[in-house]
């Protein structure tokens, strides 16, 4: 039976629809990723046998968020959508407890890293999916392997926010995203080893996101209306593989774009469904799925590190007078940000490579941290969350120190 013509005016209607929802911002969510290293000696590779086992049996637990399993094997446990800051804080800190005890019980522990500071990239999940995206980045050279297999964030996920009057609608929010994700960047920036090697950079996870690929890890352009311009992205923007049925290898005609596929109907029929997957392999710094995704952020040390970006984000969104206070704080970085697209411009490259010792990102971070702790009452962050911003912030920010900064050389455990 032949498919229903899916035409290039539905792709970007839906687009344009399903991309930003729009309204009152409301709900929060995280997804947390992990290296998993020995319990005992994280520079010893860990083993598919172990890894495998003790997955099974973290699929057990009851968990309130989604657990899953990265290419490389690292873990990822998503939040559901909360009502606040503070549930997805209880949340995710209780599902991450059970999963600590049940890893260590196998002599394994989480470390929050941004990239894996000792071993290469190596594949734990086999499937057409990862085939053809390692594949497909193997193109482009090393990058791409390292960031399906090596790399680790904590990813924030907040409402679009309302809909403004003006010709860029509620772009306003759309375009702090991007402003201040590069401070977010040089904050948190935790990846400054790969191999047992010092690369040179405080985020080498961000400095390889930068090299994945031509176009699959760029934003739009931010001086455009955000709608019309993620979904010309998305059309515009090659196809990963065309999937097929049965053991046939998922490829797809080097080039195809989708708006092309769309357009000439080869090699087959494209359908809804491969709009909705090929949103899935698009890797912008701030992917709109409705909500917004900001995936700029390295995974962070210690056991509840993770929570100072989750906070610091939030805050900066979803308070009105700390979001003010953020958008005056990033708007002269606009400049440095315009050209090319985050995150090749100077901007994004100036925050992975030099951290909080920019002058410019110091400035903005430092009155973004002050701003965020003074909103955290008023989102009803606990004392021990606002204890650990504020120790954050006095630690790193203050002094214009990334964690990168005060990691511990290559060759020492820095497993949580």
């Amino acid at each position: 039976m032949l498919t229903r013509q899916f035409t290039e005016t539905e792709a970007d209607d839906l687009l344009r629809c399903i991309c930003f929802k729009t309204g009152p911002p409301r709900a929060v969510g995280v997804e947390v990723e992990w290296l998993v290293h020995d319990l005992h000696d994280p520079h010893l590779p860990v083993r598919h046998h172990r890894l495998a086992a003790a997955y099974a049996s973290l699929r057990a637990l009851p968990l309130r968020s989604a657990l899953t399993v990265e290419p490389g094997g690292q873990l990822e446990l998503s939040s559901l959508p909360a009502g606040s800051l503070m549930e997805c804080v209880d949340s995710v800190a209780a599902d991450l407890t059970a999963v600590r005890a049940a890893l260590h019980a196998r002599d394994l522990t989480l470390t929050g890293l941004g990239q894996e500071p000792w071993q290469p990239p190596r594949r734990f999940l086999h499937d057409p999916r990862y085939d053809a995206m390692e594949a497909h980045f193997d193109r482009t050279g090393p990058a791409g392997r390292a960031m399906m297999c090596a790399s680790a964030s904590v990813q924030v996920c907040l409402d679009a926010g309302y809909e403004e009057p003006g010709p860029l609608g509620f772009g306003r929010r759309w375009r702090l995203a991007h402003l201040l994700g590069a401070v977010l960047v040089a904050a948190f920036a935790n990846s400054p080893v790969q191999e047992g090697e010092s690369t040179g950079w405080r985020s080498s996870r961000q400095a390889m996101w930068t090299d994945i690929d031509p176009v699959r890890a760029l934003a739009p352009p931010l001086d455009a209306e955000p709608r019309a311009a993620w979904a010309a992205h998305v059309l515009d923007t090659p196809v990963m593989c065309v999937r097929s049925d049965g053991d046939a290898p998922w490829d797809a005609p080097e080039g195809l774009t989708f708006r092309e596929w769309l357009r000439t109907g080869e090699p087959r029929r494209a359908t809804r469904e491969d709009l909705d997957y090929h949103l899935t392999t698009l890797f912008p710094p701030v992917r709109p799925r409705g909500h917004l995704e900001l995936r700029m952020i390295d995974a962070q040390p210690g056991e509840d590190g993770w929570i100072v970006p989750l906070a610091v984000t939030t805050a900066l969104f979803d308070d009105q007078e700390a979001a003010e206070t953020a958008y005056r704080a990033v708007k002269s970085l606009a400049e440095r940000a315009g050209s090319p697209p985050a995150p090749r411009n100077p901007l994004w490259a100036d925050a992975a490579r030099s951290g909080l010792t920019d002058p410019e990102l110091r400035e903005a971070a430092q009155t973004c941290f002050a701003a965020a702790l003074e909103a955290l009452p008023r989102l009803g962050a606990t004392t021990e969350v606002q204890r650990a911003v504020a120790a954050f912030t006095d630690r790193h920010v203050a002094q214009g120190l990334s964690p990168a900064d005060t990691s511990p050389a290559p060759g020492k455990d820095t497993s949580s």
